[in-house]
């Protein structure tokens, strides 16, 4: 059975579990979304309230994050029904009868008729023992907790179907990490190529810039350029998500951060990328951090 503690886990999930014992049958449902937090909403019979009590503490125990519906359905099977003779209700009558005799000529009223009038003679359901109404309210939270362990395994299955893909993004991203450092390893010998060729171009019939001077230039654009801390910060984000996935538990919150720090980084290298190919490099690692995030969103 999946443990939210160890495991990371997905915020979707479905459950179901029936039960009755003779005189009535339940049956529990349990449906889960993705949510910020954990959002509990429980709907359960007019006398469930204890069982609805118990549900609320054991969600909590097992899901940290979730929109979560509890109901609750309870159908009575045929219960032991008794007559109830309302006496008050018959004396009254009696009486109205002794009262009406010697003004009205009439029939004496028959059993069977006095029993006919309304309210008079009632079929009630006999009332439940104590301990047999107990046993049951036992029996629902039992399937409750079958309801809510079945719940968490799917949730469970479905978190590490998420974490594997998790991990396979991050290892696109880390690719495109290498070849962005690769590529960006270049640009100081072509950002100089260039300037010395854009310079000679425009001073053609000039005096030649100074030495100094150009390197200078150079430097600025080549320090604007550099893209090297952006790169040291992806690996770091990289590493950190593995961590989170490796540690299990309640993580899709810092995983979502993460995700939006890679994009801050990928964001920052295509605005300093100063050659053609590390910009697509840029932009397919926006693309690899958006199906990262994707998938992040939906882990408790």
């Amino acid at each position: 059975m999946s443990d939210p503690q160890n495991a990371v886990a997905s915020m979707t999930g479905f459950a179901r579990q029936e039960g009755g014992d003779g005189t009535t049958t339940w049956a529990w449902e349990i449906k889960s979304v993705n949510g910020r937090s954990l959002d509990l909403r429980c709907r359960v019979p007019s006398g469930y309230e204890a069982s609805e009590m118990a549900a609320r503490a054991s969600v909590s125990t097992k899901c940290k994050r979730g929109n979560l519906q509890v109901g609750l359905n309870v159908n009575r099977l045929a219960a032991p029904m008794s007559l109830q003779l309302n006496r008050d209700l018959l004396e009254q009558v009696l009486q109205t009868i002794a009262e009406l005799r010697d003004k009205v000529e009439a029939q004496p009223p028959s059993l069977d008729g006095l029993l006919a009038l309304r309210g008079i003679m009632d079929v009630v359901e006999e009332e439940e023992p104590e301990e047999v109404v107990d046993a049951r309210q036992r029996a629902i939270q039992a399937d409750f907790e079958l309801a809510l362990h079945a719940l968490v395994d799917m949730r469970g299955a479905e978190g590490a179907r998420l974490a594997e893909m998790a991990r396979g993004h991050l290892e696109a991203i880390e690719a495109l990490v290498e070849s962005a450092a690769a590529s960006a390893a270049t640009q100081p010998v072509r950002l100089r190529q260039r300037v010395e060729a854009q310079i000679t171009d425009i001073l053609q019939n000039l005096p030649p810039l100074p030495e100094d001077r150009l390197a200078q230039e150079i430097a600025l654009l080549i320090s604007k350029a550099d893209v090297r801390e952006e790169l040291d910060r992806l690996r770091a984000h990289i590493e950190a998500a593995r961590e989170l996935l490796s540690q299990g538990g309640a993580v899709g919150r810092k995983l979502d951060f993460l995700c939006q720090e890679f994009n801050r980084e990928a964001n920052t290298l295509c605005s300093k990328a100063a050659e053609v190919a590390l910009t697509r490099i840029g932009l397919d690692l926006k693309s690899a951090v958006e199906q990262l995030r994707e998938q992040v969103q939906n882990i408790e």
